[in-house]
């Protein structure tokens, strides 16, 4: 079961109309998710083109979709689908280009609104975040469908596009209803009527239960979240094992624990790259990730931030993709200490073969000020390094990105 489900037939009794909606008492989770977000960011400036099939994407033969707006959508084409697949589905569909740093403005004022309501949000991503209205009825005098309809009217009004909310008394179900509730709609779930309405749902719609999981319930005959339900647990443990079938068999019966978690600190920091021609020479591949290694370590120094594990992500032509990591003695945001690591982590995994992705991640991150013990052997060479980057940060910002790079990233451009 998909992110973005049409409402069943029979569930119309769960969607809210104007200023009607089911009983919300008790619902204090609201699940707001932005319909088509990045292509409705676009079409905020482009109104002539929002009844026509508009797809948002990178050029290069192994783009990918990033959004598509509804008309588009029933077309078949949906996020993440090759480019090329999108336009074979739909080929006088107008495709955009991305504008880089539009849609994280334009979220940071959603998640502001949000942040009127409730400090208890969730972000998820760009465009979706969870909600715990329950301290904020009391003090708006409002009830979790009124706060509901309120955010969804001030985040049209405010920034020109449009969101469907999920109301409930449990985080995977608010996330559901607000995926039946598209395009620009919400649906309420009263707390007494969680179970009839996940009883006919596929098993597929709870949540942690992937292709692999649903073909085993199917199996066993468990076609439906109300089969699952009404099989004993010890059971389940035999089909899926203990520790699933506890977590699937809790949600059947609409039961839910996690409790709305305020944006943390960022665990980790990254960057990837997919490359229109395959990488074939090592030394390509090992610039690639000098280059990526740059990116993450500038973003650190940012953020003020340092990390203790150096991972990369690497993807074959085949597909195959495989991920390595290597913890530090001590946290760095030295882009030299990273591609150090990282370049030993590509070596690691044998004679170079064709790739088309490479990635790079700081993991185990920590404030710059945070105590930490160094290494006596690597301190200096690494303090020269930073000392070095740092002044390279001063001048890109002063005269642009292009301004200071390593020589070797140079050199593949002059050629």
């Amino acid at each position: 079961m998909g992110r973005n489900t049409a409402l069943p037939d029979g569930f119309e009794r769960f969607r809210a109309t104007g200023t009607t909606w089911p009983d919300d008492t008790g619902c204090h989770v609201l699940h707001v998710d932005m319909d088509a977000f990045f292509a409705a960011v676009e079409l905020r400036t482009r109104p002539e083109l929002a009844d026509r099939p508009v797809v948002v994407a990178r050029t290069g033969p192994r783009s990918v979709v990033l959004s598509a707006n509804y008309p588009a959508r029933r077309f078949g084409i949906s996020s993440a689908m090759p480019v090329a697949a999108a336009r074979k589905l739909c080929p006088h569909a107008v495709y955009l280009p991305p504008t880089p740093g539009l849609y994280r403005e334009v979220s940071r004022g959603v998640m502001a609104i949000f942040g009127d309501y409730t400090p208890l949000v969730e972000p998820l991503s760009l465009d979706e975040a969870f909600l715990d209205v329950t301290g904020a009825l009391r003090r708006l005098g409002a009830t979790p469908g009124e706060i509901g309809r309120r955010i969804r009217a001030r985040v049209e009004a405010e920034h020109g596009v449009r969101c469907s909310v999920g109301v409930a008394g449990v985080k995977f179900v608010a996330k559901l209803a607000s995926g039946m509730a598209k395009p620009d709609g919400m649906v309420v779930v009263p707390v007494a009527e969680t179970v009839p309405f996940l009883r006919p749902l596929p098993v597929s719609a709870l949540w942690g239960v992937g292709p692999k999981t649903a073909e085993v319930l199917r199996g066993h005959g468990l076609a439906t979240v109300g089969d699952l339900a009404a099989t004993p647990v010890e059971r389940l443990r035999r089909w899926v094992g203990a520790v699933t079938a506890e977590h699937l068999h809790a949600l059947a019966h609409g039961r839910d624990d996690r409790k709305v978690v305020p944006q943390s600190e960022e665990k980790s920091l990254g960057a990837e790259r997919t490359f229109d021609t395959d990488l074939v020479d090592g030394r390509d591949q090992r610039r690639q990730l000098l280059s990526l290694s740059e990116k993450v370590a500038a973003t650190l120094r940012s953020r003020r931030l340092r990390g203790r594990t150096v991972s990369i992500k690497v993807r074959f032509i085949d597909f195959r993709t495989v991920t390595r990591a290597r913890t530090l003695s001590g946290a760095t945001d030295v882009a030299r200490t990273i591609y150090d690591t990282a370049a030993a982590l590509l070596a690691e995994l044998g004679p170079s073969a064709p790739v088309r992705l490479l990635g790079v991640r700081v993991e185990g991150l920590t404030g710059e000020g945070d105590a930490e013990q160094l290494s006596l052997d690597d301190a200096r060479p690494a303090s020269r390094w930073r000392d070095a980057e740092v002044a390279a940060d001063i001048a890109r910002a002063k005269f642009g990105a292009a301004a200071v790079r390593p020589a070797s990233l140079l050199e593949r451009d002059t050629e």
